[in-house]
């Protein structure tokens, strides 16, 4: 990682991306837009899990000076994409396709949120941090196991499995 702004954002173009494929897929193809979702909710929770349990703390540690700022602001707003995220899966696991309402919500609340990230808070972690701490911070990341972004809910796969099996 040569910078915590040029990874990050390069995340969030990926996670954009499996949200407006999608959104695009959904009604045309609701088992290929199903699968984009997963994609798409794995990827997010897993940069929420990355941001919060290593970035955040390696910042306000290395910046107590900043706090309570900016990562109080993204942790809340992470709260607010959790809760959209949620009732969005909650549709996508029924196959109800209704949730236009919900997933402009997100869209919106994802672009303010990312431009936040990527024009303030990102840069000011990468001068805090030097290149002894992004290097940290990647090693920290690569460490977490990828269990912890199994996101999917344990009713939802053991609906499938019943779905699957009669």
């Amino acid at each position: 990682m040569k910078s915590v702004s040029d990874y990050f954002a390069d995340d969030h173009d990926k996670i954009d991306g499996f949200f407006a494929e999608f959104r695009a897929l959904k009604l045309q193809d609701p088992a290929l837009a199903k699968q984009r979702f997963k994609e798409f909710l794995k990827s997010l929770t897993r940069h929420i899990v990355w941001e919060e349990e290593v970035l955040f703390p390696a910042f306000e540690k290395s910046a107590p000076e900043a706090l309570p700022g900016p990562t109080t602001v993204m942790r809340m707003e992470h709260r607010e994409i959790k809760k959209l995220l949620d009732a969005i899966h909650d549709k996508v696991r029924v196959g109800n396709p209704q949730s236009g309402e919900e997933e402009e919500a997100l869209r919106s609340l994802l672009e303010s949120h990312n431009m936040k990230e990527e024009k303030i808070l990102y840069p000011a972690i990468d001068a805090a941090m030097g290149k002894e701490g992004i290097v940290k911070i990647e090693e920290s990341i690569r460490a977490i196991p990828e269990e912890r972004y199994a996101c999917c809910c344990q009713s939802h796969h053991a609906k499938e499995t019943l779905d699957a099996h009669g």
